[in-house]
């Protein structure tokens, strides 16, 4: 059995009282690195750049129409300037310059509806972007809200390992001034049990909050005052006080 002077064995009840405050920062890390806030934004960021990005796609296919409707206006009223041009000079013969007349009325009559249909993609290119713009608009929303949340918790992390730190500093200085054999057994144990150490009150184990069995606090009454002693139920290392029993 695995030996340590009382007094030395009390002092396990502050190393776990430092490595207590360390789970609890490591808690306190674990859930300031999993907010549910930043997850909900993701997915929310994830939407809406979809959105955003079908959107963009939309405006690029209607401004590439728009230019294709551009090119068969201006492609009909240079067609409409040529022939208006032979029909001014009156040269050809009279049925020739019939024709032209029958072609340019045809002509302004092809243009007419292309310009109806080039004022319809303007149109209905002005309602895109207008959308683009309030998709971008919410985009932009959620990254500001994600910046906010994010230095948020980069500033609370940013305290929470400084103070671990700081009990780690402690942690390491008092432990280094421990029996080692006894420190080795508090170790393993805290490995293992995830409590390393804690006291034993009228009979009670502070480890599991249970209260000792007579045939346990029996066995730990028989036991030398410097014999590490361990709780049945949580494994870990009972330090025993004046009034333990």
């Amino acid at each position: 059995m695995a030996k340590a002077a009382p007094a030395e064995q009390l002092k396990l009840l502050e190393l776990q009282g430092l490595d207590a405050k360390l789970k609890s920062l490591a808690n306190r890390r674990r859930l300031l690195e999993t907010d549910p806030r930043i997850k909900d934004l993701e997915a929310a960021l994830s939407v809406a750049g979809g959105e955003l990005g079908a959107a963009k796609m939309a405006v690029h296919d209607a401004e590439a129409e728009l230019k294709r409707a551009e090119a068969d206006v201006e492609q009909v009223a240079s067609r409409i300037e040529r022939d208006e041009a032979r029909l001014n000079s009156g040269t050809g013969l009279s049925k020739d310059l019939v024709a032209l007349q029958k072609d340019i009325a045809s002509l302004t009559k092809r243009r007419s509806d292309l310009e109806d249909v080039e004022l319809e993609i303007m149109e209905r290119l002005d309602s895109l972007r207008a959308r683009q713009a309030q998709q971008q608009g919410i985009v932009d929303d959620i990254q500001a809200s994600f910046g906010t949340i994010r230095a948020e918790l980069d500033a609370a992390l940013a305290e929470v390992e400084a103070e671990a730190a700081e009990v780690r500093a402690r942690r390491s200085a008092f432990a280094a001034a421990l029996d080692t054999g006894m420190l080795a057994v508090y170790e393993k144990t805290l490995a293992r049990r995830g409590v390393g150490a804690a006291r034993l009150f009228h009979g009670t184990s502070e480890a599991s909050g249970m209260k000792l069995s007579a045939g346990d606090l029996a066995e730990i009454k028989a036991a030398a005052a410097d014999d590490i002693v361990f709780c049945p139920d949580s494994g870990a290392i009972l330090v025993r006080s004046e009034e333990w029993a």
